[in-house]
């Protein structure tokens, strides 16, 4: 795997950390956050961010 950079590795790290957020994800023995209002707000936020890099990424693309 020598085309894979750190950059590809911080990537899939913060798709998995996405994707755990928003599923709820969470280890034995912890305090459920699934349904509370900070999760909410967090999946929020999940959600401006991707529509911004979404933008930045279409509007990098057109010139």
């Amino acid at each position: 795997m020598s085309g894979m950079n750190w950059l590809v590795w911080l990537g899939l790290a913060v798709v998995v950390a996405a994707i755990a957020a928003v599923s709820g994800i969470k280890p034995k023995g912890t305090r459920p956050v699934a349904h509370t209002r900070m999760m909410g707000m967090g999946r929020i936020l999940l959600l401006i961010i991707v529509v911004i890099f979404a933008y930045l990424a279409f509007r990098a693309r057109g010139g």
